[in-house]
């Protein structure tokens, strides 16, 4: 069951990426799905917060007034203030007594800046991330608008056309739509191309960028024995920030799952999990990889950005154009290394969540704002490329068509039909994160790797039957 999920997932996406790098530019922004007069009237049209009257609200076709305010996480320019301005005008054109204000989150704070706003009841109108936080997390706690209307029959068809994966992920398990998607993507690893051939590696690595587990450990043989870095690459574990990374490499060595197919139950306490974990710490105590237990993704991407070691475990299509005019060589971006040869990589699904804040003006507000942003034929495209990664809807096909940034877009593609289940939407997701890294801590600490696997899944279920109660 799981991999048949994951396989649709593949193949629905892979699939619209080469149909659309048939199309032009101009394709793609006249294929969206409606004009912008279009979206302001799909928008005036709206119902209203569940819980709450048109009257309370804005009655359809009503010229509202409203200041709402949104947090980011930063997912390509959506962590720039510039870009995003930018888009706000745009939609202030459309609607010019609709005032969006903008805090901008980072991935070490602000979860826990998003915690204390819950706890203190101020929380933003609208906030931009994945399901694993918007569905699994605050939604399953009750504190998201249910955003069902936007997933009208269109939008519905649309974004099933390239992942049935997406359309699943963003709604609960009782069948309520906490998220509105803008993009997807897989995450990967790369590789300092210079390093690596300098260090004869590079024939380690097929010309699909997949690599067994086998020349994985040659590869890293290979840069020690040669001293083309400081350290091969770091195992960080001193935070969440990027611990898809540590988690698809770990799971990846011998092939592992992560959790059921059901998503009940956590399983890296598996064979293949815990073998995936005690080859991690056997390499570092071989010297051929390091970890830094007060290190997280943010710190390791920059070691590989300044050429300090040869290897990233945090990459993707978005890291790819954040780090291009700061490093001196060539990244190049590989899958993780698998037994098999064939890897199972981490995806990242990113939208739209509205906070049940009681206002049903602003909330009718917020949803013109996420209805503008993501289906305007012209600004959807826009906001997509402006992420760095792949459209969910399937009629606004190649946004890189015809761009400086095609070919470059194209190698992150290949990698999409390897992207394998999405189990961030496990219930107790949040708790499993703090786990984890804690978890990687002990046993680079000297704990023996099979006990503390069990104590991590034991919590992690622990959260998740708490959760789903």
């Amino acid at each position: 069951m799981k991999k048949k999920r994951a396989l649709a997932f593949l193949l629905t996406g892979a699939m619209a990426f080469s149909m659309a790098a048939c199309g032009s530019q101009q394709e793609t922004t006249n294929t969206g799905t409606s004009s912008q007069a279009e979206t302001q009237t799909q928008a005036e049209a709206g119902t209203a917060a569940e819980g709450t009257t048109a009257s309370e609200g804005a009655a359809a076709g009503e010229d509202i007034s409203a200041d709402i305010t949104m947090w980011t996480y930063p997912i390509g320019s959506f962590g720039d203030e510039e870009t995003v301005n930018g888009f706000i005008a745009a939609f202030n054109e459309i609607y010019p007594n609709n005032n969006v204000s903008v805090e901008y989150l980072d991935y070490t704070s602000g979860d826990d800046q998003v915690t204390a706003a819950i706890e203190a009841g101020t929380t933003p109108d609208i906030i931009m991330e994945g399901p694993e936080r918007l569905v699994s997390n605050w939604g399953a706690n009750g504190k998201m608008l249910d955003l069902s209307d936007l997933w009208d029959e269109e939008a519905l068809a649309d974004i099933s056309a390239t992942s049935e994966a997406v359309v699943s992920a963003c709604q609960s398990t009782d069948g309520v739509f906490y998220e509105y998607p803008l993009c997807m993507t897989t995450h990967c690893m790369a590789i300092n191309y210079e390093m690596f051939e300098a260090a004869d590696a590079l024939q380690y690595i097929n010309d699909d960028r997949t690599w067994t587990t086998e020349n994985f450990e040659k590869a890293l043989q290979a840069l020690k024995d040669a001293g083309v870095a400081q350290e091969n690459g770091i195992v960080y574990c001193g935070g969440q920030g990027g611990d898809q990374g540590t988690r698809a490499l770990a799971m990846n060595l011998y092939n592992a799952e992560f959790t059921n197919a059901d998503h009940t139950q956590w399983t890296m306490n598996s064979e293949a999990g815990v073998k995936g974990l005690q080859q991690l710490v056997d390499w570092t105590q071989e010297g051929l990889l390091s970890y830094d237990a007060g290190a997280q993704a943010s710190d390791e991407l920059q070691l590989f950005a300044n050429g300090t070691v040869a290897m990233t475990f945090c990459w993707n299509a978005s890291n790819e154009a954040q780090y291009a005019s700061v490093v001196g060589f060539t990244p190049y971006p590989v899958a993780f290394p698998s037994e098999s040869g064939i890897p199972e990589l981490c995806g990242g699904i990113y939208g739209f969540g509205i906070f049940d804040n009681g206002d049903a003006t602003k909330a009718e507000a917020a949803k013109r704002f996420i209805e503008f942003i993501c289906d305007d034929a012209t600004q959807g495209p826009l906001s997509v490329a402006s992420t760095g990664f792949f459209p969910v809807r399937a009629s606004f096909g190649n946004v890189y068509a015809g761009t400086d940034d095609e070919a470059r877009m194209e190698v992150f593609a290949g990698f999409g039909p390897y992207l394998g289940d999405y189990y961030n939407v496990t219930a107790g997701w949040a708790e499993q994160r703090t786990a984890w890294w804690n978890m990687l801590q002990q046993i680079f600490g000297g704990e023996d790797v099979q006990t503390a696997a069990d104590a991590y899944v034991e919590t992690c279920n622990a959260a998740t039957a708490a959760a789903s109660n």
